[in-house]
């Protein structure tokens, strides 16, 4: 039992305790070398509780106390990041890292900086969970996830009960902190924690990052506090104005060294790119005898006053690269390749294995991605194969082992039929997969055929969401498009989430849905590569269903082919070239709605549509080649674009913008004189990007194509952003 002390001589007790707790948990945790045994290491931690029992009043939130777990939490709330957690580009080769290299110096030297002064900080790439830690004149009081980036996952509690992170900072700090870093486990700590899960009879952890993942996110604190996490700080948030902070980052770490944060200790400062891959291959040889894992490299530019000029491509900042680690890999054998049918019909080949332990996770099934990669590879049913985690996280094939393979090993052929529905397979001339061209009727392509259908720029079925569609779906209620026009209000009413107003009001949604303009029915259909802008076209050309359907596809291409030659070829002065057929919609998309209607499923499905009583309206016939179709449509109404600002510009618009939706920033385009197209080419001026663009961001960048962000659009186009559109 301690002593009974009165308050003041509490106080400075506890007061040493504390600073004493503290001091060897960093030694242990941070420096890897311990000052006291268990054993009186405990006794201390003893002591402090029984006085802060004994004086409830002395208790503070940065007591080492408190790091065994308080109550259990009923959920995590969310934190939003006063800055942004973003994530890195990888790089996999050498040459990918030369191009880092190349792109920082000329960022630099655009801006009129000396670039002979560069450096770079390299550092080790943890394989943990990232997380951000606040702390307020010192304290430690919040910290979250990573989350999407902006929004983590309020952790806080569970983060008190990590040994590695220091609840008080030593020294003079800012008034406001934010630190970034990695919590995860060493690999001893891992096996001893597997070690006494296994004596209790539990199901061990797989690998370490899991582990402490699963660690940090349970909702009881007292669970966490009984793993071994650790953490790393390797970058700054949010900071108090005018704070003292270095002005590189290699001083950053060692002031958060000098602080108390546990840095990792396997980094240096470099001028070059060999510099940098000097390191990535030390660091590689190395890689085995570190205490924890890790699956990379991180290059960071250390001049932090550069990092603005350099600037960041979408979610990513330009100034910082991670350099991977080769996935691991190990043998096994290829059992059999089935066919799974995606979403979007795509037929992609599935190698079923003989279950392999690889890459910290056992594998049975990885991807063969297509035809091709089945033949360049060389792969037979019944091969020993070379199988990898490819990027440390999607099982991949690699290789046969060719002299290894069985006599009765078989070579595998794709399917010319959809194996779900039984549907014509086609493989487009200049694509790698197959797919399925029953996209309105085959059963694995049905949630998102009926959603893309029902979507505010197609049918406008107000209502008809996610979770709708997948009950319709389960529940066998809808097979077809023309299903949802027999839907009754009795039968919506039943579903999770539907009461009967609801219901009601959906089935009015759908019922006015029979009345729309072509083009936008047209689109509805999901015709591979037919967007909006295809569809206007098809619309004002043929002006029906039927007669695009029927159109001599065959014949069109032909005849463009050669308008295309004709004009390509030296003419007089004066002489006008010949107009092109069906202008914007080429070869490729001929071939798609050939496809598409040679389909007796998706003839049947558009005939069910009419017979429930859709009936698409059509704009006037194209005359002369001009779209005639403005002020025409019933409730949908398609308008011809202007020329202006954006005039013979191809733009994309990806991810989420702020406060506009994608169809409104289209529209805008279109009445600017530009063309809103889907995919990223050479030919594309500019990338409209919002949160969350996904790989159309890679291609700009990989084009050196400009990514323009919502404000930077409007002010293009003249318009204030808080402008209605």
């Amino acid at each position: 039992m301690a002593p009974e002390l009165d308050e003041t001589a509490a106080r400075a007790r506890i007061a040493w305790l504390r600073a004493e707790l503290e001091r060897h948990n960093h030694a242990y945790y941070v420096l890897d070398a311990p000052t006291v045994p268990d054993a009186a290491y405990d006794g201390l931690f003893v002591e402090l509780q029984q006085l802060e029992a004994a004086h409830p009043a002395l208790v503070t939130t940065d007591s080492p106390t408190r790091r065994v777990g308080g109550a259990l939490a009923a959920g995590f709330g969310q934190v939003r990041h006063a800055l942004p957690m973003l994530s890195l580009q990888n790089a996999f080769a050498d040459e990918d890292v030369q191009g880092f290299d190349r792109r920082v110096r000329e960022a630099l030297d655009t801006s009129g900086i000396d670039v002979t002064g560069l450096r770079y900080c390299a550092e080790l790439k943890f394989d943990g969970l990232a997380i951000s830690l606040r702390y307020e004149a010192g304290v430690f009081v919040q910290g979250a996830t990573r989350g999407d980036g902006a929004v983590g996952e309020d952790v806080t509690a569970n983060l008190r009960t990590v040994r590695a992170i220091p609840l008080r900072l030593r020294g003079p700090v800012p008034d406001r902190l934010e630190v970034r870093g990695e919590v995860l486990m060493f690999r001893r700590d891992f096996e001893r924690m597997n070690d006494a899960q296994r004596a209790r009879g539990d199901k061990p952890f797989v690998n370490p990052r899991n582990a402490a993942a699963g660690s940090l996110r349970q909702l009881d604190p007292a669970l966490t506090a009984q793993r071994p996490l650790r953490f790393f700080a390797y970058g700054l948030g949010e900071v108090s104005a005018q704070a003292a902070v270095p002005d590189s980052h290699a001083a950053l770490l060692d002031w958060f060294a000098a602080l108390g944060l546990p840095v990792g200790p396997h980094r240096r400062t470099v001028a070059d790119v060999e510099g940098l891959l000097d390191f990535y291959r030390e660091v590689g040889a190395r890689r085995p005898t570190l205490p924890y894992d890790i699956d990379g490299v991180v290059y960071k530019v250390d001049q932090r006053a550069w990092h603005e000029t350099i600037g960041y491509v979408a979610r990513a900042p330009r100034f910082a690269l991670a350099h991977k680690f080769p996935a691991e890999e190990a043998l096994t054998e290829l059992l059999d390749i089935d066919i799974q049918v995606g979403r979007t019909g795509v037929l992609t080949p599935v190698a079923r294995l003989r279950p392999v332990f690889v890459g910290g996770v056992t594998v049975t099934n990885a991807t063969l991605h297509n035809e091709d990669e089945l033949v360049r590879k060389d792969l037979f049913i019944g091969d020993t194969v070379v199988v990898r985690r490819a990027g440390d996280v999607i099982p991949e094939v690699v290789r046969a082992v060719a002299e290894q393979r069985p006599t009765d090993a078989r070579r595998f052929t794709m399917p010319s039929h959809c194996p779900v529905c039984g549907s014509t397979a086609v493989r487009e001339e200049g694509e790698v997969a197959w797919r399925c061209v029953g996209g309105l009727y085959c059963k694995a392509q049905r949630k998102q055929a009926l959603l893309h259908f029902a979507q505010r720029r197609a049918m406008d079925i107000d209502g008809l969401g996610e979770k709708i569609v997948e009950q319709l779906v389960e529940r066998d209620l809808v097979q077809t498009p023309a299903d949802l026009y027999r839907l009754e209000e009795g039968t919506l009413a039943g579903l999770d989430r539907m009461g009967g107003k609801s219901a009601a009001n959906l089935v009015v949604a759908i019922a006015a849905s029979r009345e729309v303009a072509l083009e936008r029915f047209l689109f509805a259909l999901g015709i591979r590569h037919v967007g909006e802008e295809v569809a206007r076209i098809l619309a004002a050309e043929f002006g029906g269903v039927q007669e695009t359907l029927d159109a001599d596809w065959d014949a069109l291409i032909e005849a463009k082919a050669v308008v295309q030659k004709a004009n390509a070829r030296a003419r007089p002065k004066g002489e006008p070239l010949q107009p092109v057929p069906l202008e914007g919609v080429g070869p490729e998309i001929m071939r798609s709605i050939q496809a598409f209607a040679a389909e007796p499923h998706n003839r049947e499905v558009i005939a069910g549509l009419q017979a429930a009583g859709v009936a698409p309206v059509a704009p006037p016939r194209r005359r002369n080649g001009q779209d005639a179709s403005e002020g025409v449509g019933t409730r949908h109404v398609s308008v011809a674009g202007a020329a202006g600002a954006l005039d013979g510009r191809i733009i994309v618009v990806t991810g989420t913008l702020p406060g506009m939706a994608r169809d409104e920033a289209e529209t805008l385009i279109r009445q600017h004189g530009g063309s809103a197209t889907g995919s990223v080419s050479k030919r594309t001026s500019f990338v409209l990007s919002g949160e969350n663009p996904g790989s159309k961001i890679a291609k700009a960048y990989e084009l050196g194509i400009p990514v323009l962000d919502l404000e930077q659009f409007l002010s293009m186009i003249g318009r204030d952003g808080q402008e209605n559109s």
